[in-house]
């Protein structure tokens, strides 16, 4: 499922009305202020609704329960980030993928509450936050792919090289967040580096993908 339509598949079924979606949309924004750095468990619905200015019923009437509020901020913050490192069609080919990595890395970094739990799966086991992260992945393997090779409908063996790029990449974002030893710059410039180094291996196992010139080692 794409992040776009899991974002509008959490919307209320009969609460159609402009001014309901645009005080739904407010609640939303308000949330991912309040769970940028503060993990699920660590305010109760008491504290939402009061650092919200807003009665707690107002919160269950848009969302039906706090993880169905907490779901909706992760998958509104999640598709801006997806639509984001996705869109710039028209750059040259690193410039893209620099972009791309940029927003990743940004939006990770004032986010890290919410990307800790879809990197992890939610708490415990979260079909639906897994089903976020998976949705996340695909949408920047498709993203470099389309900036690599010119299409999306990739061999299993470009798409796997292109996968396992994007985990590292979560598993080393994790560990930046927690000790940002490094800038942002040089982080993005590490993670552009080690994906020059997979697509030389998807190359070399499969001839059809050739590494983008940018990413040659003769370039």
């Amino acid at each position: 499922m794409k992040i776009s339509e899991q974002r509008d598949g959490a919307r209320p079924r009969a609460r159609g009305t402009e001014r309901s979606l645009a005080r739904r949309a407010e609640l939303i924004a308000i949330g991912r202020k309040l769970f940028a750095d503060t993990s699920y468990d660590a305010l109760s619905m008491d504290d939402i609704a009061k650092q919200a200015h807003v009665a707690k019923g107002l919160i269950y009437y848009y969302f039906q329960s706090k993880r169905g509020y907490y779901l909706a901020i992760i998958h509104d913050s999640v598709a801006d980030l997806v639509g984001f490192a996705a869109s710039g069609a028209e750059l040259e080919q690193l410039d893209r993928v620099h972009r791309t990595m940029e927003s990743y890395l940004r939006w990770a970094e004032h986010n890290q509450a919410a990307y800790r739990t879809i990197v992890s799966g939610g708490v415990g086991f979260d079909a639906e936050v897994q089903a976020i992260r998976d949705g996340v992945r695909e949408a920047i393997v498709a993203t470099i792919a389309d900036g690599a090779y010119g299409r999306t409908d990739i061999s299993p063996m470009a798409r796997m090289g292109l996968f396992s790029w994007v985990c590292s990449v979560e598993g080393a974002a994790l560990d930046w967040i927690d000790r940002p030893a490094l800038t942002r710059a040089q982080m993005r410039e590490l993670l552009v580096k080690t994906l020059g180094g997979a697509m030389r291996a998807i190359e070399e196992l499969d001839p059809a993908y050739p590494t983008p010139t940018p990413a040659r080692r003769d370039a």
